[in-house]
């Protein structure tokens, strides 16, 4: 049983049945938006598949891949998993089974300009890796925000034949662009629909409901110098501190279009340190990046 879901069908560029600007924030890290969209994506799905799903043993549900900076989708799959898991218990099923696609590169162009070859050239150099023995044989939900080309799917069942992994699988999406005669470089008119300026990041970024996605840290890294600073100088310590860290845990400091915002960054962070010790032995030093 392998089938494709998806809530919202794109058909005219501005004829849309779900808020875009809502949906931008949540690409932003607005993780309020994203428990909105996973409930109305729930609601959907359980609605057309719930009798699907209570015959179903065992159910995997799976985001879209990443390294160790978690995907938007990842906070949609989280709140969608919450709704999934009452649904089960209340019909006395048990819990839903996580897993994760690991995924080891990561590129500086932006996916969501690109057409489908484009797309499919650029994750095909990438590699990827899933636990064969957890899945295999369960019934799996692969979650995803938008369908704009397939080249998400194409590439989930190009790792499930690489690994020879046999289950049912079924893809999940919040939106998906029927009419294929508009350009794939839509998905970007939706992505950037409410983010327009340094502004805007720093008014995300200042959200108590606020999560750094792998989108909004490589849009920060990318930015131009004054922009940069902009963010930087209006954020929490804190943040600056969690930007850096999740930064060189993807090892963005390998790349070269990201090394001069995240040296400036290490400098700063080493500057607070240096006024908040007060002349002390500094736990932190600031090292060039290689």
């Amino acid at each position: 049983m392998n089938f494709t879901y998806s809530l919202h069908k794109i058909n005219h560029r501005n004829d849309l049945m779900f808020d875009a600007s809502g949906y931008s924030l949540f690409k932003f890290g607005d993780t309020s938006w994203a428990e909105k969209m996973a409930n109305a994506l729930f609601d959907g799905f359980v609605k057309e598949y719930g009798s699907v799903l209570l015959n179903q043993k065992e159910i995997v549900l799976l985001a879209s891949p990443y390294c160790s900076i978690p995907t938007a989708s990842n906070f949609l799959c989280y709140f969608f998993r919450k709704r999934l898991n009452e649904f089960l218990y209340m019909n006395k099923r048990d819990a839903c089974l996580n897993s994760k696609i690991h995924r080891k590169q990561t590129y500086v162009e932006d996916y969501g300009n690109l057409d489908y070859k484009q797309r499919i050239d650029l994750i095909s150099n990438d590699s990827y890796y899933i636990d064969r023995e957890f899945v295999e044989g369960k019934f799996c939900i692969f979650l995803d925000d938008i369908k704009i080309t397939g080249s998400h799917e194409f590439t989930i069942n190009k790792i499930l034949k690489e690994y020879n992994v046999s289950g049912r699988f079924v893809f999940v999406y919040f939106a998906e662009l029927a009419n294929k005669l508009i350009h794939p470089s839509i998905e970007n008119y939706y992505n950037y629909y409410a983010v327009k300026s340094p502004e805007d990041i720093v008014s995300i970024m200042r959200s108590s409901v606020f999560k750094f996605n792998t989108r909004i840290v490589k849009y920060i890294l990318l930015m131009k110098d004054i922009d940069f600073m902009f963010v930087i100088q209006r954020v929490e310590s804190k943040q600056k501190r969690e930007l850096f860290d999740l930064a060189i845990s993807n090892n963005y400091h390998k790349i070269m279009e990201y090394k001069k915002n995240l040296q400036k960054l290490n400098n700063l962070l080493w500057q607070l340190t240096y006024k908040k010790d007060n002349g002390k032995v500094l736990a932190h030093q600031s090292l060039p990046l290689v």
